[in-house]
This record gives C-alpha cells, structure tokens and sequence, in this order.
C-alpha cells in the first residue's frame, strides 16, 4: 500500500538520479520510453562508475545496463561493471563455501552459529548470491561459546584482531571482533551480539528459536527470521545514516519478496524500542526507491521523529561521504556526531554517556599508570578527555 510520505529530495546529481532510477526496478531501463532515455543523456560515466563502487551495487547495476546500446552506455563502462561483477561473484562463491566449512567444523563442536549477512542473505533477498555485495562473513554466536569459537579459528589459521583495553572490557564495550584468514583472505566477524551495547537487541536464544534454515547449501546453514532480518538491517542502516544505497534496497527486497508478519514485526519493533528507526528507515526506502509502505507500518513513517531523522540521512547519500575513512567535511562530520545522538532513545544516551566515561587505551597512553593503579582512569578520564581536546585545538 502507497502512502505519500513528508520527506523532500532532489538528487545532488544526473548520476544519483540514474542510479536511483536503476535500482528502483526490477526489469531493465525502457530504451523507447523518452524519460528513460533523457536519464542516460549528458551522464558522466566516470563519476557514475564512482557513486556504484561507493554505494556497493555493481551487480544490480551491470543486470540492468548490460544489453543496453553502446550509444547510450559506453562499452567502457558495461565492461567495469561486468569486471566487478565477475569479482564479485568468485568472492560470494568463495565466502560460501567457507560459510559451509565453518558450519561444518562448529556443528562437530556442538556450537551453534547464526549467519547474519553474506551469502544467505543475498540468495535470500535476490535468489542469486551474484547479485549482492559482500566482503566478510558475519556470525553470532553464543556469548559462552567465544572461547570455543575462538580456538576453533585459530585453529583454522585465522589471525585474531588485536583490541586493546585497559580493564579487560572486551565483551562488555564491544560486540564483535574480527578474525583474518591470510591465505583464504576471509574476513570473519564474530559477534556475541547484535548492536553495540548502548542499543537493545534480541539474544540468541531469541533468535535461534525464530531462526531459517538457507536453501543454498547441502550443509545447514541458519540464518534469522524474516522479521529479525528485517530489524536487523533497519537497525544497521541507521548506525551508519544509510549512506550507501545497498542497504535500502535490501530493505526494499525484503518487504517486496516477503511475507512479512508485520504483527510479530511491529511487537519486535516496540519490544526493542526502535519505532523511530523503523519510521525513519521506511521513509528513506519510500521516498528513494518507492519502496511500498504496509498500512501496519504507516503510522511509524509518518512520525514527526521519523521525518526529522530521515531528512537528517539525506546529505549522506548525497554527499557519497564514508564515515569509518575519516573522509568527511568537518561539517558533515559533526551532524553525524548529532545524528547518531539524535536516534538514540533516553536510556541508549544515559549509556552512550556511560561508556564515553569509561577509561579506554588513549588514556593509558596520555598518562602511564602501573596496573594496580588502573582503575584510577575513572577518576581521570574527564580531566584526559578534556586535555587531548586542548591539545588538539591548540596544535
């Protein structure tokens, strides 16, 4: 069902406005359709090429621009897309059969794993593993069974990442952590839970007993339910202001290609406390991608929170910005910092705030203290926060 919604945006450029058109749809661009055709006019093809690589969708794309005439799509630029497409192919085929590998090797052991992205969740979604971009494989596993998970990697020639802490509050700051094959070049990302501490997720024992079992191996591979799925890319989606278009359309397929319980969703959503998350999620996929909006979920896009945080989203997809590279304007870089308060609820602040107060290593490394007297980095660490402000305004 179609609802229009509050939310205004007008593509900073001719490419975004292809781009968007290309994944809008299903089927390919109509050559005999004069609105179509006015889209591949005057198109900087390098720069187009630089939106797909930003926003992961070379697959998508190259399915729909791959028969269309030279005259309108160069050559040059089918063959990029076909490049990429190719590679990224051969990755989900190797990450898929990794995936079967680790199943294999933790179901002897008698530990269950969840998959929560990667190759399940693209045959999920488009029916075709080539079809979705991913570059690691994401797993949740029980919080009592990471020592076990652990060995088992390091077992298998994984590299664990090396998080330094003070205290020893790995499990309790953090929610994952990565383990690297150097010859498969895997990237595994084992996660004891869903979001970072400070956001309220389902457990495991939740999520097992609601679990898929994947189609696309001989070995079982389990995955989250379609509801838990679907609050699950919402939710990481909006940690990172939905700045690459993939996400959206993988919230665009879910509801199109899913019987979604929007009952047991809508329980889920109050449960968690992420109505405005949702709101905001389906906002940005309506007005992007005519994503259609369920009547059971209308009443949480139309929110004034909703709208404010969806407008909020916006300059990220425009501005083709990447939070985690220290890439951004510093503009852009403090409305992030306000943006991702501004999703938070009360009690998400008061433990955001929580954790900023907690010593982490800068403070061991602007004063060294012996061991025994670690936990004085409590009493510290707002005089420590304040002076490496100072310092930094000052240099």
């Amino acid at each position: 069902m179609r609802k229009k919604v509050l939310v205004n945006h007008k593509p900073k450029s001719k490419e975004l406005s292809l781009l968007l058109r290309l994944l809008k749809v299903e089927e390919e661009i109509n050559i005999n359709s004069s609105n179509e055709l006015m889209l591949l006019n005057n198109i900087n093809w390098c720069f187009f090429l630089e939106l797909v690589d930003h926003h992961r969708c070379y697959p998508l794309v190259y399915s729909k621009l791959k028969n269309i005439d030279e005259n309108l799509v160069p050559s040059h630029v089918v063959e990029v897309l076909y490049h990429e497409y190719k590679k990224n192919t051969f990755k989900m085929l190797q990450l898929t059969g990794e995936m079967e590998h680790l199943s294999k090797v933790f179901d002897k052991k008698h530990i269950p794993l969840l998959f929560l992205k990667g190759p399940t969740v693209a045959y999920d979604l488009f029916g075709d593993i080539s079809l979705r971009m991913s570059k690691d494989l994401d797993i949740l596993v029980q919080e009592k069974d990471l020592e076990g998970t652990d060995k088992i990697l390091l077992s298998l020639g994984y590299k664990k990442e090396e998080v330094q802490t003070i205290l020893n509050e790995i499990k309790w700051r953090h929610h994952h952590i990565e383990y690297y094959h150097p010859e498969k070049k895997i990237l595994v990302e084992i996660h004891w839970r869903l979001h970072p501490r400070s956001l309220k997720g389902a457990s495991f024992k939740e999520l097992w007993r609601r679990k898929r079992k994947s189609t696309l191996t001989d070995q079982p591979i389990y995955f989250m339910g379609k509801e838990d799925l679907l609050l699950y890319l919402i939710s990481h989606g909006s940690r990172h202001g939905w700045f690459r278009l993939r996400w959206l359309k993988d919230i665009d397929r879910i509801v199109r290609i899913h019987n979604i319980d929007y009952k047991h969703f809508n329980s889920l959503v109050r449960k968690y406390r992420q109505k405005h998350l949702v709101g905001q999620a389906f906002q940005i996929a309506n007005t992007l991608l005519d994503t259609p909006l369920h009547k059971n979920i209308q009443n949480l896009a139309v929110t004034r929170r909703a709208i404010s945080l969806a407008n909020k989203t916006l300059p990220y997809v425009n501005e083709m910005v990447q939070f985690h590279r220290g890439t951004m304007p510093r503009e852009l870089a403090k409305s992030y910092r306000n943006y991702l308060l501004s999703i938070k609820t009360n009690r998400q602040r008061l433990m955001y705030f929580i954790i900023l107060f907690y010593p982490n290593p800068l403070d061991e490394k602007t004063i060294k203290l012996p061991k025994r007297l670690h936990s004085l980095y409590f009493l510290l660490r707002p005089f420590l926060l304040f002076w490496r402000k100072f310092r930094k305004t000052h240099y």
